[in-house]
């Protein structure tokens, strides 16, 4: 792979779980060099973890096998190049899987892999001392490596390559850098690959889906998203003809903003400066990136750590018609009797009453509120028994029109997830050749901190003129998704004169009042004036990541919508 004309990169996955049929529609529908999936998470690692734990050959992801049974003999046909990191926990074991599958269907390829990641892996130099003592009770741990692996395995000539885990824009990036030849200081042209990869991980969150403008599109079947990525790193992001959903500034603006943070974008390879991105709509679903900088990477490698946390569980109490907030009131002094009575208490005991009712409904779930009871401990039984057997017991003894949206359970276990930093020279990244051999990846000889940039000059604001009230997403579109516990909300607009009033009225203060949760958090606000954008991080909203489902929301995809569906007082001339 080498050469200067512009590298088609598609994408087929953007979780675990995505749509199935996504890798044969990206590869007859239209000319593409490398297809990538992207089928990892944070909540992805504890599951595969928990498979790993059955079945030590698992571990990684078996829905990229079933897609290649079709896929395999598509992509060989059209001389398309795979690269995904659905090895997961065992990029080795899906190797393998993948050999077996082309003898199996007589299609004969060249596989790769990349390793290095797993931290726990025999003969892995990361210990408990290593980890800072946070080797304790950890399930899985992985760096997340760069693209450099990637494009050895692809200049060696492999046809499949797969990875454990990099970070999501690598299977871009390092598809690129074997295209081009780029070296690893060419810092600008990487960044600019992965702010492509940025955008095309996600798979449909760049062509519509989940998209706050969603009425202004048809995206009941959003097309996959591609990038043709050019020898200086810009790009052009697209879709191939046909396909539903759409490619704008605004489609790809919320997912730039899509799980990042502040200017700087720090990666393994590159720091790509967010706040230098251009986008232009370069024709009908056709949005141009260039102008990315990049700066040496930081000097540390980001890990992440998964551990069995404990026990939960939960009971939603059915409250309806009058005296919601007196029959929240008994429900809860009554199960606390409970905890009291049984001598054992669980260690977390939240409550929370959604006031999803409304006077003289005529519906009776409009009529009814929800008292959602989570609990969780390290002891099964505390959430278990002691939980499920109070909450049935009050059935007949409690509130009128007394119900549970569900029976209780005996509970779960839940996971916790925690980023650590690591020392890349504790890492030992290498690609595993089609042949076999070997080849290590070396750490970047160059580093950089990548401290906040300060914010940049803000626009003079709007004149003084009437204004009414109305909800921000009359004017605001926005993204919102997690990061660990933190979550970070993305807000933009379309235009100067709606950019002039955002930066200067949604402030940090403004935003925790319209979102009494993130009041007493810490909470960040970055600007991105070339993107008319500011990007929001809540620091702990999560509380110890998706996995331990601390919220309602455990992800903050719906953070950004509810920021939107505040009311504030909007300049008339913008309405």
């Amino acid at each position: 792979m080498s050469g200067g004309e512009p590298l088609r990169i598609g994408n087929a996955s953007g979780f675990y779980g995505d749509r199935f049929d996504a890798l044969r529609e990206m590869l007859t529908g239209g000319p593409l060099d490398v297809l990538t999936g992207d089928y990892l998470a944070e909540l992805t690692m504890l599951i595969l973890g928990r498979d790993r734990l059955k079945d030590p050959g698992r571990g990684y992801a078996t829905t990229f096998l079933r897609q290649l049974e079709e896929g395999l003999g598509l992509a060989a046909e059209r001389g398309v190049r795979l690269v995904t990191n659905a090895g997961g926990l065992n990029p080795a074991g899906l190797a393998d899987a993948v050999r077996e599958l082309a003898d199996r269907v007589g299609v004969p390829v060249r596989v790769a892999h990349v390793a290095g990641d797993d931290l726990l892996a025999p003969g892995a130099e990361w210990s408990r001392e290593l980890g800072g003592g946070r080797g304790e009770g950890v399930l899985t741990a992985n760096a997340y490596l760069g693209g450099g692996g990637i494009a050895a395995c692809l200049r060696a000539g492999a046809e499949v390559v797969v990875t454990g885990r990099v970070t999501d824009a690598a299977l871009v990036s390092g598809a690129a850098q074997a295209h081009f030849g780029w070296r690893p200081d060419d810092f600008d042209r990487l960044a600019g690959a992965v702010v492509a990869g940025h955008v095309l991980e996600c798979g449909a969150q760049a062509t519509g889906g989940n998209y706050a403008f969603f009425g202004a599109h048809d995206v009941r079947r959003p097309g996959f998203p591609l990038a043709e990525i050019a020898a200086d790193g810009s790009c052009v992001i697209t879709k191939h003809p046909g396909t539903g959903g759409a490619v704008t500034t605004g489609t790809v603006t919320a997912q730039l903003l899509y799980e990042t943070s502040g200017a700087r974008y720090p990666g393994p390879d590159v720091t790509a400066r967010l706040d230098t991105a251009r986008l232009t709509q370069d024709g009908p679903d056709r949005v141009r990136i260039d102008g990315v900088r990049g700066e040496a990477p930081p000097p540390t490698l980001k890990a992440g750590l998964t551990r069995l946390g404990g026990w939960r569980n939960e009971v939603t109490f059915v409250l309806t018609g009058l005296d919601v907030d007196a029959k929240a009131e008994l429900v809860r002094a009554q199960m606390d009797a409970a905890f009291d009575a049984a001598g054992r208490r669980p260690a977390e005991v939240r409550w929370t009453l959604a006031r999803t009712d409304r006077p003289d409904a005529d519906v009776q779930e409009e009529a009814s509120a929800l008292l959602r009871l989570v609990v969780r401990d390290a002891d099964p039984d505390a959430v278990g028994r002691v939980v499920s057997g109070a909450a049935v017991e009050l059935a007949l003894a409690s509130y009128p029109g007394f119900h549970v949206t569900a029976p209780p359970t005996k509970g779960s276990p839940y996971g916790v997830f925690e980023a650590v930093a690591v020392d890349p020279a504790e890492v030992a990244h290498h690609a595993v050749l089609p042949d076999g051999s070997r080849v290590s990846v070396a750490p970047p000889r160059t580093t950089r901190e990548p401290a906040r940039l300060p914010d940049p000059p803000l626009p003079a604001p709007l004149p003084d003129g009437p204004a009414r009230r109305a909800p921000l997403g009359r004017v605001a579109g926005a993204r919102s998704g997690d990061k660990g516990g933190d979550a970070n909300i993305g807000v933009w607009v379309d235009g100067e004169r709606a950019w002039r009033w955002l930066v200067h009225t949604l402030t940090v203060e403004r935003l925790r009042r319209l979102l009494p949760e993130t009041a007493g958090l810490p909470v960040t606000r970055h600007v991105l004036p070339n993107l008319r954008a500011l990007n929001f991080t809540v620091e702990g909203l999560l509380g110890e990541g998706v996995a331990a489902q601390a919220r309602f929301d455990p992800q903050a995809k719906g953070l950004g919508e509810w920021l939107r569906s505040r009311h504030l007082d909007i300049p008339e001339a913008l309405l």
